[in-house]
């Protein structure tokens, strides 16, 4: 009896996998065999934008704050 259930849990499990794979295939199947081909969107070199950035020479970094260790009254 102890065959026959574990027999069952295990073609059950794989027929979970199955039905999940075809799911995952029938929504991104297309997206799949693109990036088989090699067509893929991440496989193309991205398309970057120029613009301008304007660099001031006037910034000036301000120097590091050092902290004072001061005594508190306790409360």
């Amino acid at each position: 009896m102890l065959a026959a259930l574990a027999t069952a849990a295990f073609l059950a499990t794989l027929w979970m996998i199955g039905v999940i794979a075809f799911q995952m295939f029938a929504e991104s199947g297309g997206k799949i065999l693109a990036a088989l081909k090699g067509d893929s969107v991440l496989a193309r070199p991205p398309v970057t934008a120029r613009f301008a950035v304007r660099v001031s020479q006037r910034s000036r970094q301000q120097p590091a704050m050092r902290a004072q260790p001061q005594l508190r009254a306790a409360a």
